[in-house]
Formats: C-alpha cells, sequence, structure tokens
C-alpha cells in the first residue's frame, strides 16, 4: 500500500459520488467527493489506490537490462552503423529512476547510457528516439553539427522531440517557462 505522505487527496464539491486515481509529476494523487467521510475515504480509497498501481505496474513492466542492452545495438545497426566510420563502442545502457529533468544522458567517456524511467510510459519510438540520441554521442559528445546528422538518421526525431517537448509542456502545468529546460542530453 501507498504510503499517506505519497498520496494527495483532494476533495471536489463538482464530484458527488465517484473517486479517481492518476499520477501528476510522479505523484499519487486522489479526486474525491467533498462531502465523503474519512471513514469511507479509508474504506474506499486503499482498494482503489491499489487497482490503480496494479495496472500501472503492467504498463510499466520492466525492461532487463540486457533487453535494453540489445534494442541498443538494433537502434545502432538500423540507424547509426551507415553513419559513422567505427564500430559501436563498449558501452552499458540502464534505465535511471533519478532523472527528472533530463531523459537521458551518457557519459561518452565510459560508455554508460542511463534512460530516464519515465520514457517506460511512452511510445517505444520516442524511448528509441532517447536511445538512438544517447548512442550518437558514444562517437559526438557535444550537440555539434556532426552530432545533429548522426540523430537525424533516426526517421522520427522530429515527431519524439515535439512528443517529448508537448509531455514536458503538460508536465509543468502549461507553463511557457519549460523551454529548453528539459533536454535529451
Amino acid at each position: 500500500m501507498v504510503a499517506e505522505s505519497e498520496l494527495e487527496v483532494r476533495r471536489s464539491a463538482r464530484r458527488t459520488r465517484t473517486l479517481t486515481v492518476f499520477r501528476e509529476r510522479g505523484r499519487l494523487v486522489a479526486l474525491v467527493p467533498a462531502r465523503m467521510t474519512a471513514a469511507q475515504e479509508r474504506e474506499l480509497l486503499p482498494p482503489l489506490v491499489e487497482r490503480f498501481l496494479v495496472k500501472e505496474s503492467r504498463r510499466l513492466a520492466p525492461v532487463l537490462a540486457d533487453e535494453l542492452s540489445a534494442r541498443a545495438v538494433d537502434l545502432f545497426q538500423r540507424y547509426l552503423a551507415e553513419r559513422v566510420s567505427a564500430p559501436l563502442p563498449g558501452f552499458t545502457v540502464k534505465w535511471s529512476t533519478n532523472q527528472q529533468r533530463r531523459w537521458g544522458s551518457c557519459t561518452s567517456s565510459t560508455g554508460a547510457i542511463r534512460l530516464s524511467a519515465r520514457l517506460r510510459t511512452m511510445p517505444t519510438w520516442v524511448s528509441d528516439y532517447v536511445l538512438i540520441h544517447e548512442l550518437a554521442h558514444l562517437f559526438e559528445p557535444n550537440h555539434s553539427v556532426a552530432f545533429r546528422r548522426l540523430e537525424a538518421g533516426y526517421p522520427k526525431a522530429a515527431e519524439a522531440k515535439a512528443f517529448l517537448a508537448g509531455y514536458q509542456h503538460a508536465q509543468d502545468g502549461g507553463d511557457d517557462d519549460w523551454l529548453g529546460a528539459e533536454e535529451v542530453d
């Protein structure tokens, strides 16, 4: 079960009978009718939250590191191999749960690639773009013209960038201050 500190309960005068649970900026939120008693809340919320978490865990099925590495090799072969004059260097790739402002990162000197676990809920073509972006950093450590040429080998790069920008805009509550705040690095 979720600790009380991890669940924000919002009461709504407009909501008369239904309860709902969702994630907002990574936090679990429950909307309940304003007239609901504390006893009703204690009785009805735990099973609802549990059902939500079970559904969420199915959607967020973990991808093993080996599967992620195999995906990276496949993407390299399909979209980058012809654009670089060197073989794929040694690398590691793993999901990271502590990347809240970046979609990915790459330490080109060690070959360590980390992808934000938030990508797990997104379409595969979006996470593939981020993985290609990070793989490109193994060959070009900065965002130079040469780097952009490598990244452009992915046919859905523009769509993925737009998807990520829109997602971040929604997460930021529609603020216009999001430009440049969230980058694939």
